[in-house]
């Protein structure tokens, strides 16, 4: 299959503020450690301004992943929204240095919303928590959906945060059946195991329909099946997808497939900012997809890209990723 884009992402357009705080940061300001929580733009407000010091980067789970593909010299293409203001001209400006297409119209600059950010607080073990103000990312609708774009896809990747929205469920509908109209696949990560419980439903509907790669880690997974053994979670997700890879931390990652199954183990690094980890997995992951690797192959990928982000601040690969794979012998 050759076509125009190797990998189109579907997300929140996000810009992240990103601030080191100690726990104690996080009980006094009620911010739950190591999840996403969806705040107003008050408490936005509030919590921006009892950060310290912070750091602007353009972010969101899908644009991470496709930035990561970009920067591997993937075709790739990314639908979010943003406004037409500052942090937006921002977003746009960043995805499209990576390499990324980025044609997502814009909201006018009278809408009452802004352009998300994430508040993303980093403690001295390196795990993140995030507040997120969608914006103007939540109104993405089917109109913004762009049929031909989807066509143009060799693989969809639809990122689960993006279930929180009025329209968000048509707004994928569309694109799954125009991809898969076309010959293209679907993958989707499922993002945040509260997210998976907000929405189970539709996730388990389009995983069992049309979803042909899930990805997700041990949390969300068990979220998804309702239950705390990770074993039980893999082989339902084993019986009911195509191709499962279920990252689990430290201990690497595991790839589902049919009767077969396949473990890579983690990079070994330092960690000094997890945010990220799992969107340049799925960067690794689907560059080895798109470029005809084995799975355990694409794995091992997913992990070198997700060390490598993990190893500094923001969720954007600073290092070259692709020397990377070559120095593990990887391309």
């Amino acid at each position: 299959m050759n076509k125009a884009y190797q990998v189109v992402g579907i997300g929140n357009a996000i810009v992240d503020v990103i601030s080191t705080v100690e726990d104690d940061f996080l009980a006094a300001n009620n911010v739950e450690k190591g999840i996403m929580t969806l705040i107003d733009t008050d408490r936005a407000v509030e919590l921006y301004g009892r950060m310290g010091p912070a750091r602007e980067v353009s972010g969101g789970s899908a644009a991470n992943t496709i930035a990561g593909l970009a920067a591997l010299g993937a075709r790739t293409s990314y639908v979010g929204k943003v406004k037409d203001d500052q942090l937006g001209a921002i977003f746009a400006h960043d995805l499209r240095a990576q390499g990324a297409d980025y044609q997502t119209p814009l909201a006018p600059k009278d809408h009452p919303a802004e352009t998300g950010r994430c508040m993303v607080l980093v403690s001295p073990d390196g795990e993140r928590s995030m507040s997120t103000y969608l914006g103007v990312s939540e109104f993405l609708a089917p109109s913004d959906i762009n049929e031909a774009e989807m066509a143009a896809a060799e693989w969809l990747f639809l990122e689960g945060y993006r279930f929180d929205g009025p329209d968000s469920i048509a707004a994928f509908e569309k694109a799954v059946r125009a991809t898969k109209s076309a010959g293209g696949r679907v993958a989707i990560t499922l993002s945040d195991p509260f997210c998976v419980e907000r929405h189970r439903g539709e996730f388990l509907r389009m995983i069992r329909d049309d979803v042909d790669l899930l990805m997700a880690n041990e949390h969300e997974l068990q979220s998804l099946y309702q239950t705390g053994d990770l074993e039980a979670a893999m082989l339902r997700a084993q019986a009911e997808v195509p191709i499962t890879a279920c990252t689990v931390g430290p201990k690497g990652a595991h790839v589902l497939t049919g009767d077969a199954r396949v473990h890579a183990p983690a990079t070994a690094v330092n960690v000094v900012d997890a945010t990220g980890a799992g969107d340049l997995f799925a960067s690794g992951f689907l560059f080895g997809a798109v470029t005809g690797r084995d799975w355990l192959t694409c794995a091992r990928m997913g992990c070198a890209a997700a060390g490598e982000v993990i190893s500094h601040i923001g969720a954007r690969p600073e290092a070259d990723l692709r020397e990377l794979f070559a120095s593990d012998g990887l391309v």
